[in-house]
C-alpha cells in the first residue's frame, strides 16, 4: 500500500491536559509575504477544505482580517449540516495568525498558522490543539481520521496552487 507524502506531514499527540495536538507541516516555494496575503482571505479556505464538507464562509467580502474578527461557516460533517463560528485571537502578519472556535463541533479548537522562511521559501506549520466530545475514544475512531483528510487535502490543494510544474 502506498502512503500519501502529505498524511505522513501530519502528526498527532496527547497534550498533559488531555487535549490533543494536530501539527502540520509543509514547506512551499514561495516567501511569506507572497503566502500570507492567500491565508489572511478568509474565502481561500472554501479552495483548500475538501469539497465532501461543503463549507462556505457566511460573512460577506471583503472581510477584513484582524484580531478580533469573528467569522462564521457552514459546512456538512459526517453528512450532518452544521455551524462554526471562529475568532482571530492573533494577528501578526506576515509571521502568525490564531484562530479559536467560539461554536463548532469541538469543545476546543485553537489553530495556530505559522509561517517560517526557511530554504528559500516558507515552512507552513499548522498546531492545533482541539479537544472533543466524546474523549479520546470518538477522537480516535473518527476525529482523527477526519482531519488527516481534511489536512492531506489542503497540503495537496497548496502544492498545487503555490508548485505549479
Amino acid at each position: 500500500m502506498e502512503t500519501d507524502p502529505a498524511a505522513e506531514a501530519i502528526e498527532f499527540s496527547r497534550l498533559p491536559t488531555g487535549e490533543f495536538l494536530l501539527t502540520a507541516q509543509q514547506w512551499l516555494p514561495r516567501r511569506r509575504e507572497e503566502l500570507f496575503p492567500f491565508f489572511a482571505d478568509a474565502g481561500n479556505l472554501e479552495t483548500i477544505t475538501p469539497p465532501t464538507l461543503r463549507f462556505s464562509v457566511l460573512n460577506p467580502p471583503p472581510i477584513v482580517m484582524q484580531a478580533g474578527l469573528l467569522i462564521d461557516y457552514k459546512l456538512r460533517l459526517r453528512g450532518l449540516p452544521m455551524r462554526w463560528q471562529s475568532e482571530i485571537t492573533v494577528w501578526d502578519p506576515p509571521n502568525r495568525f490564531v484562530d479559536e472556535q467560539r461554536k463548532g463541533p469541538y469543545r476546543v479548537w485553537h489553530h495556530e498558522h505559522i509561517f517560517t522562511e526557511r530554504d528559500g521559501g516558507t515552512l507552513a506549520t499548522d498546531n492545533v490543539r482541539y479537544e472533543v466530545f466524546g474523549g479520546a475514544m470518538i477522537e480516535r475512531l473518527f476525529v482523527r481520521r477526519d482531519l488527516t483528510k481534511i489536512f492531506t487535502y489542503r497540503q495537496r490543494k497548496l502544492e498545487e496552487i503555490f508548485c505549479p510544474l
